[in-house]
């Protein structure tokens, strides 16, 4: 009797599932790190806008007092009615816009200072001056 050998087996490879990740598994992470990207990108601008903002108001509260200690270093009433002031503070320019009112009392007038920036207001302060 004759014996047959049989022939080896071929080896046959993993399943490709276990070895790495599906095309549906990198975009949804691809989605979530755009997703997280996007938020930083907005919370880092309103941060820049914040500063901008704090900036501005400071320098113009600067230059509102500025006008403010000038009114009355002069030791004399302001005139009622509008004027307005050119204010360099730091490298930006500021208008600030008077407006002397009145009061019951005739011994002082109210002052309300607004302080402009390129046509967008930064900052109202209103105080009393009163005769010295």
């Amino acid at each position: 009797m004759i014996r047959l050998r049989s022939m080896p087996q071929p080896v046959r490879p993993a399943p490709a599932s276990g070895r790495g990740f599906t095309l549906v598994e990198v975009l949804v992470a691809l989605t979530i790190v755009a997703v997280a990207l996007m938020a930083g990108m907005k919370a880092t601008g309103a941060l820049v806008l914040n500063a901008q903002r704090q900036k501005d108001v400071f320098l113009g509260q600067m230059c509102a007092e500025n006008v403010l200690h000038q009114l009355r270093l002069t030791r004399q009433m302001p005139g009622l009615g509008q004027s307005s002031r050119e204010c360099l503070q730091g490298s930006e320019t500021y208008t600030v816009a008077l407006d002397v009112q009145a009061t019951p009392n005739p011994n002082f007038v109210r002052v309300d200072a607004q302080v402009r920036r390129a046509d967008e207001a930064v900052l109202r302060v209103t105080t009393i001056v009163g005769r010295n």
